[in-house]
């Protein structure tokens, strides 16, 4: 087969061609074989995805954790075998037998790509738009990882200098956090940043013009984007040629991120099914696989049909891969030498391991002291901020209220920004009024790797981040989300802003961990526990979610053992004060673990020996060893009472029988917090009493 070039602008051979059709055929294949899935855009993406992996993306398929890789997001997660043949075809591990076992159990193709179950998926996408705003987050932090070990070299010139690219569809772009995060984008003049639109025209109920009729390309220009369109050749295929040379435009472009529509025919070449909305989510059927086949020069009788020749020409991605790196390495040890502190500091944070001494800088507040949980969570980021330089992150506008300012004299904003501390490789986000795209971009900025990130908002907000979150325990994410006004302690904004199922919704999420302090001491060794627990380590990590009080609470002394979730807070006393044996458990959570230490005062002076269980975290509790787990709550004892102030069920499995729960199942009220709470039955006389109707469940 000729390899002669056909393009001047870009060295496309016939058998860069083929290559590209073979995609078709495999995508045509693979959903054809399975029964389902989404064939039309990995038909017509195969160009783009193909330019892109083969053609200017700096990777290489046999490092695929690479640091000075460029990332590739696939947020259009549904047309999954755009990823995926590209991987094969490039040589990261999937084979023939992959694609052919693809959606199914086992396989390492599942319907949506998967971050560490397919070696070169870089992010978990499938809910549409996240892919964009993980991008962004990934754009990000590679802004300040630069920041980090090479601040003063001249834009392109340094081994942290990468690309993001995002393929995205019109699904992506109508989800409404593509818009915060593209907003936030264009806004930090994130010029590492592509994103190519596959504007195909289709959705599920069929031609987009049921639901838009906007100018996309004028929104992202308004966004602040460097926007550009590719158009078709004459046949109605993507042009390589006018890709190739747009992506390198956008790529020279580091003053502004960049914003690519290349109007494409879903399910081309495909003679009947092209340009329907049946192509986007179902098999062609084989007449139609059949077909397309023969208008592509492939036998309509073989399936899966692959050339020894395309797959020796787009493995040379391998070879050329190496090239990369290897020039790369050669950079990377050059600034090694120039910068042996930096370098010191660049080993550290890649291998995950945190500062010498850093948990000497960690606060210890006084005891019988009262301080809101959020305060005290601002005094620990600060503390850190001082010798964690890696750790950074902000608030969805709400810093003042979420004390998230690791450092009030940085503010991560671009170049140009007005703003006094204003700096692209500040300290503090700013991520505006977008919980959503917020959450999100955390993600990104996880899975790029080399930082640490925390984000806050209020807790009753959780809810508009949660698809993020999910996704974040989905890939065992070491994100901290910080949020605060965690109860109806937050008084008189009323029950809008109080949350009351959140805290249940939100443990109910696998994978993800809730921390709720009792007090600002207990805050700090969350904290310190939650740093300790961070791990690169596909499989290990996992989301945090740090629930903080408005309302100042009791500080007690520090114990140890909150990092194991539950612990004995005050232990049962018998008359002359000494230890006993309890009578009843007392299991409280946050701000309502001193309305357990009230009732336990009255228990015990009527003569009933009580113990005090603070658990801050039941995911970090049920960790322990059953020993560790009976020696907190001792199973012979049936008297218990759980109090949160929202709704209870979280607490049945501990309290058992006999046991009751003081909880919150209604909405709550605006007025002030005390009053909120004596209303609400939250007080220490009350779960005294509570405590009393257990204990006689428990003899009867």
């Amino acid at each position: 087969m000729s390899t002669k070039p056909t393009t001047t602008d870009l060295q496309w051979t016939e058998l860069d061609q083929r290559a590209v059709d073979t995609v078709r055929v495999l995508a045509a294949d693979a959903v054809q074989k399975v029964g389902n899935g989404h064939p039309g855009t990995a038909m017509s993406l195969a160009p783009a995805a193909y330019t892109l992996f083969q053609k200017v993306m700096r990777h290489d398929p046999a490092d695929a954790d690479w640091t000075g890789r460029d990332r590739f997001v696939l947020s259009a997660g549904h047309s999954s075998l755009t990823l995926y043949i590209q991987l094969y075809l490039a040589g990261y591990g999937l084979e023939l037998d992959d694609l052919k076992a693809f959606r199914t159990w086992g396989s390492k193709t599942p319907g949506h790509p998967e971050y560490g179950h397919t070696t070169g998926v870089e992010t978990t996408t499938g809910p549409l738009g996240q892919g964009v705003a993980n991008a962004v987050g990934m754009a990000m932090a590679a802004r300040y990882e630069r920041g980090l070990f090479d601040p003063e070299a001249a834009p392109g010139t340094s081994p942290f200098d990468h690309m993001v690219w995002v393929v995205a569809g019109d699904g992506c772009l109508q989800e409404g956090i593509s818009a915060e995060a593209s907003s936030l984008a264009g806004h930090q003049k994130l010029g590492n940043l592509v994103l190519l639109w596959d504007d195909n025209h289709i959705s599920i109920e069929g031609d987009t013009e049921t639901a838009v009729s906007e100018d996309t390309l004028k929104r992202y220009e308004a966004y602040g984007w460097h926007v550009q369109r590719v158009d078709q050749l004459p046949s109605g295929d993507l042009d390589p040629a006018g890709l190739y040379e747009a992506l390198q435009a956008a790529k020279a472009e580091t003053g502004r991120p960049s914003f690519i529509a290349a109007r494409s025919i879903i399910a081309w070449p495909a003679p009947h099914a092209q340009n329907t909305e049946a192509s986007h989510g179902s098999a062609l059927g084989d007449e139609e696989v059949a077909a397309t086949k023969k208008v592509l020069g492939f036998d309509p009788e073989k399936s899966f049909e692959v050339s020894d020749e395309v797959i020796s020409h787009t493995r040379e991605a391998l070879d050329r891969g190496r090239e990369a790196k290897a020039e790369w390495e050669k950079s990377l040890a050059a600034w090694r030498t120039a910068n042996p502190e930096r370098a010191a500091e660049f080993d550290r944070i890649s291998a995950g391991e945190l500062p010498a001494g850093w948990e000497d800088k960690l606060p210890v507040f006084e005891p019988g002291k009262s301080v809101a949980t959020r305060a005290a969570s601002g005094k620990v980021l600060q503390a850190l901020g001082e010798t964690v330089p890696e750790l950074w992150g902000g608030s969805a506008d709400l810093a003042g209220s979420n004390n998230t300012t690791i450092d009030k004299t940085s503010s991560f904003l671009p170049t140009g920004n007005p703003l006094p501390g204003a700096d692209p490789y500040g300290r503090t986000i700013h991520f505006g009024i977008r919980e959503h795209a917020m959450a999100a971009a955390m993600n990104g900025i996880a899975l790029h790797g080399n930082t640490r990130i925390y984000g806050g908002t209020f807790l009753v907000f959780s809810d508009y981040m949660r698809n993020a979150v999910r996704l974040s325990a989905l890939m065992h994410l070491p994100v901290t989300y910080v949020w605060t006004h965690d109860s109806i302690g937050l008084g008189e904004d009323g029950p809008t802003h109080q949350p009351v199922e959140h805290l249940a919704s939100l443990r109910a999420i696998p994978g993800l961990n809730i921390v709720r302090p009792a007090d600002a001491n207990e805050t700090a060794i969350a904290w310190r526990e939650i740093l300790r627990r961070y791990t690169k380590v596909f499989g290990k990590g996992a989301p945090h979610g740090l629930a903080l009080t408005r309302q100042g609470v009791p500080a007690y002394e520090a114990n140890e053992d909150a990092a194991k979730g539950g612990y004995v807070l005050f232990e049962a006393e018998g008359p002359e004060g000494q230890n006993a044996a309890p009578q009843v458990l007392l299991i409280g959570t946050g701000s309502e673990v001193h309305l357990a230490v009230e009732a336990r005062e009255e228990l015990q002076a009527a003569g009933i020996p009580t113990r005090v269980v603070s658990m801050p975290s039941v995911e970090w509790f049920e960790e322990q060893d059953q020993a560790y787990k009976d020696s907190v709550l001792p199973p012979s004892v049936k008297a218990r009472v759980a109090v949160e102030a929202g709704i209870g069920l979280t607490w049945h499995r501990y309290v058992g029988d006999a046991g009751r729960i003081v909880s919150l199942e209604h909405f709550g009220a605006s007025a002030d917090a005390k009053v909120l709470f004596r209303e609400f039955g939250f007080t220490g006389e009350h779960v005294a009493a509570a405590a009393r109707e257990s204990l006689a469940a428990a003899t009867r």
